[in-house]
């Protein structure tokens, strides 16, 4: 395979990776999603991402039909991204894409959920031996070394069970052995490293010494003279006394070094000292080849069980960060929906952008449980079979497809969106998700377009060149549009979003569509139902409490009333709470003037 065919190397791109890594290597690179070793080579991190996720993933990344829909695939690999362990999991992780293969989700989901179990059931002491294994592996930048030393570090925890069992199968002692092995040998040096041969060591001291006493020659010769050595015979032996005391070096060479014909002290001391110079680097390479050759010989018999050693380091690795990711959202093993029906339900369902930013100390408003600031959510389309839901919490219907989500203004409808939008992806990247339960069908295209505070032709036009063409492809479709009518003046706003959703009703897709015109889209496809989030008051704080779990067939109301009352009480003088009375009056005074009543009679 050309390397230009890969999607995002032009000929440019191709001629840097064929300069610095080969043809073969680079290929090699790209199959195995290897975001280091492209970086390495020069490209930009992020291109080299986008390049492994359609080599990996193309088809998985089709599924992406809007730039929203991306924009939120992108955040949950950045979040999963935290819990990384290693710097090569990271770069795994940003490289996963939605799979086309209902079996392949489900062996990447039995993976992932068997190291979050792993991992749970690990004490501290056992983790914190996993976690300073890999730290060491980053710390040598994930060499082979790294990885050989991490499966022995992974060994000595004792960690066997779950995704561990791959380290458990390994040969300890050929292992170690190849560790030994690969500490000796410099890659990139191809020599023996100091510590890995006592002799050579020791040859390699000694010719360090020699070229030491070598720059210092005169001084030498006036130090030995300075003792008082004045004769030729005594000169002699003072010399060889030196370098016997100096630089372990056996008599029979010393002797064999020294010159017979020299002309003077200087000429003997120098020619000594060159010729042992010349004797040290000799016996040194023969002696590094020699060791070389054992290592060499130990890294080819152990060759097998230091690739397995490698791959299980890694695997463990990704599946481990991931589980991590899983373990701090909570997140449980969707249902898959087979077959001609089509759902997606979720029972307590939290969003992750929230949760992440969430430091446990919001107000929580509505019936969320009592133990979380983010507020879960139950909701549902389609055939599903949402059960043991929380007894505050109406049931959703179990038939329509589509629905209308309408509401108080900061009712959390965009989240809702979002938050199944989430569900959906991490479900099809076979991932756990963030609900106590939730049931998926996989989607051949995922249509999340949020609200846009663009009001022109040219938005409107993109904006339906986006979201409709999905809904055209025969596959099956999951709509989430935010506030359609923000792009475009309201008549025709209503009048575009009947359409869309009589659309999605005809193609038998699953939609949510959030909207503040729902009494305009009357008459709506009966299969098509209305669902309402409703602001309940002001708290003694004048902050806006919202129930945030929808209602069902049931249209929600805005709340402007809850605003004009706070802007009302919040007057910073007289003439600010004058005009806005007036908007109290347009809304209804009455209303305003109960709303802060009730605010104050909870203080």
């Amino acid at each position: 395979m050309r390397l230009e065919e890969y999607w995002g190397v032009g000929p440019k791109t191709r001629e840097r990776l064929v300069e610095e890594l080969g043809r073969e290597r680079a290929i090699e690179a790209i199959e195995s999603g290897d975001v280091r070793t492209l970086s390495d080579a020069g490209l930009a991190r992020g291109r080299a991402t986008r390049i492994l996720r359609r080599a990996t993933g193309g088809d998985g990344m089709e599924i992406l039909a809007t730039s929203d829909a991306r924009s939120a695939y992108k955040d949950l690999l950045n979040l999963a991204v935290e819990h990384a362990v290693t710097q090569r999991a990271a770069d795994r992780i940003r490289v996963l894409t939605p799979l086309t293969s209902r079996e392949a989700m489900a062996d990447r989901l039995d993976d992932v959920l068997a190291a979050r179990d792993a991992w749970a059931a690990l004490d501290d002491v056992d983790r914190e031996a996993v976690l300073a294994a890999y730290e060491r592996y980053d710390e040598r930048d994930g060499s082979d070394h790294a990885a050989v030393e991490a499966a022995l570090a992974l060994l000595d925890a004792g960690v066997d069970s779950g995704p561990f069992s791959a380290i458990a199968d390994l040969d300890r002692e050929t292992v170690a052995e190849a560790a030994d092995a690969l500490a000796a040998l410099d890659g990139d040096r191809g020599r023996v490293c100091e510590g890995a041969d006592e002799e050579l060591d020791r040859l390699r001291d000694a010719l360090g010494t020699v070229e030491d006493l070598d720059a210092n020659a005169l001084q030498l010769i006036e130090d030995l003279r300075s003792d008082g050595v004045r004769d030729v015979e005594g000169f002699r032996e003072a010399f060889e006394d030196l370098l016997l005391s100096e630089t372990d070096v056996t008599i029979d060479r010393v002797r064999a070094a020294m010159p017979t014909d020299a002309a003077d002290a200087t000429d003997f001391v120098g020619g000594t000292l060159r010729t042992l110079r010349s004797d040290l680097t000799e016996a040194i390479d023969e002696r590094e080849e020699t060791v070389a050759i054992d290592f060499e010989e130990t890294l080819a018999e152990a060759h097998d069980a230091v690739d397995q050693a490698i791959e299980a380091v890694d695997d463990i690795a990704l599946h481990l960060s991931i589980a991590r990711f899983a373990l701090e959202y909570d997140c449980t093993r969707p249902v898959f929906v087979d077959g001609d029906e089509a759902a997606v339900s979720v029972v307590n369902a939290r969003n992750l952008t929230l949760a992440a930013h969430d430091d446990g100390s919001a107000a929580r408003a509505g019936g969320g449980r009592e133990d979380e600031s983010v507020q879960p959510i139950t909701y549902g389309l389609g055939d599903h079979g949402v059960s043991s839901i929380p007894e505050s919490v109406e049931a959703p219907p179990g038939e329509e497809r589509v629905a209308v989500l309408t509401g108080a203004n900061s009712g959390g409808k965009t989240t809702l969106l979002e938050t199944l939008c989430q569900v959906v992806l991490l479900a099809t990247m076979g991932l756990p998700v963030p609900a106590d339960r939730a049931e998926v069908t996989p989607v051949d295209s995922l249509v999340f377009h949020r609200r846009h505070a663009s009001f022109n032709a040219g938005v409107l036009e993109s904006t339906l060149r986006s979201i409709v063409p999905p809904l055209s492809t025969g596959g099956r479709t999951l709509m989430l549009v935010d506030e359609f009518e923000a792009i475009t003046e309201p008549g025709s706003a209503a009048d575009l979003l009947h359409g869309l959703v009589t659309l999605a009703v005809d193609r038998d897709a699953l939609a949510v569509f959030v909207t503040h015109l729902a009494d305009d889209l009357e008459p709506l496809p009966p299969e098509a139902r209305v669902d309402g989030i409703f602001a309940e008051g002001l708290n003694p704080d004048l902050e806006l409490l919202v129930d945030y779990q929808p209602r069902f067939d049931t249209v929600g109301r805005s709340t402007p009333e809850f605003i004009v009352s706070r802007l009302v009480a919040n007057a910073a003088d007289r003439g600010e709470r004058a005009g806005f009375e007036t908007l109290a009056e347009a809304v209804g005074n009455d209303v305003v003037q109960r709303t802060l009543a009730d605010a104050r009679w909870g203080e």
